[in-house]
């Protein structure tokens, strides 16, 4: 989760302009391209599911996260290699989102088409309050939504060693509780798009180096994949209880 300002914070400090300066339009085109790429390894991916290699999109599957969370750090702390690293992370992001689309879909058909469906609504939302005004990248507004997603983070992260011991979260598995959670974590991550949406902008203002467009356009991709996933687990908890 790369939209806290933390992150964006540090990745501009002492940057110099020694290059054409970033631009809105750049940072845009260059989302729709990550976006592009995602969903063509997504098609890959979903494509080798459905034919039956499991085994082989198992191995895709561990390969691509462990290789897209090295490419995040890297972006995060580097992102004058986003250039390189954006598009290598959208590789891996696309894999895995085929993979995962393909399992949830098998569970419960027609679950992919509401999560998309979802998420690009509340995608245009949010870009519509911020460019109304509606919602502002306030300081405040900032600390609530790092602190608010750093939560999450640990969350997920106790989560994760909890399943390494052999005692997997069982909270989402359609509980009114697990769903609330879940409903509260896609609003945490839908409100990260009014940061990515205010660092592209003022880094078109300051302005910043035109490699700073890559890394906007990943954080923007990582929020938008972090709420598809969160959107696909609610669907799937709604759907148990039904």
């Amino acid at each position: 989760m790369t939209s806290n300002p933390m992150i964006h914070s540090k990745a501009v400090e002492n940057v110099i302009l020694d290059s054409k300066p970033m631009t809105i339009s750049g940072a845009v085109n260059k989302t729709m391209l990550l976006l592009a790429i995602v969903v063509a390894v997504a098609c890959f991916s979903w494509s080798i599911c459905l034919n039956g290699y499991i085994d082989r999109a198992s191995l895709l599957i561990t390969i691509s996260a462990i290789a897209g969370f090295i490419l995040a750090i890297v972006t995060c702390f580097k992102p004058n290699v986003s250039k390189i690293t954006a598009p290598a992370y959208a590789i891996c992001e696309g894999v895995l989102v085929g993979a995962v689309s393909f399992m949830y879909n098998q569970a419960y058909g027609g679950i992919v088409v509401q999560a998309i469906s979802i998420t690009l609504l509340a995608l245009f939302a949010m870009l519509f309050l911020y460019k109304s005004k509606a919602i502002q990248a306030t300081d405040t507004f900032r600390k609530v939504i790092f602190i608010s997603t750093a939560a999450i983070a640990i969350f997920y992260l106790i989560g994760f060693i909890a399943a390494l011991f052999g005692h997997p979260m069982t909270l989402f598995n359609g509980g009114t509780l697990g769903i609330v959670v879940s409903a509260v974590i896609c609003v945490i991550a839908a409100l990260n798009f009014v940061l990515d949406f205010d660092f592209i902008e003022r880094g078109a203002n300051t302005p910043l180096p035109d490699y700073f467009e890559w890394y906007g356009a990943f954080s923007l991709l990582v929020t938008v994949i972090w709420l598809y996933f969160e959107i696909l687990r609610l669907l799937a908890q709604l759907n148990r209880r039904n």
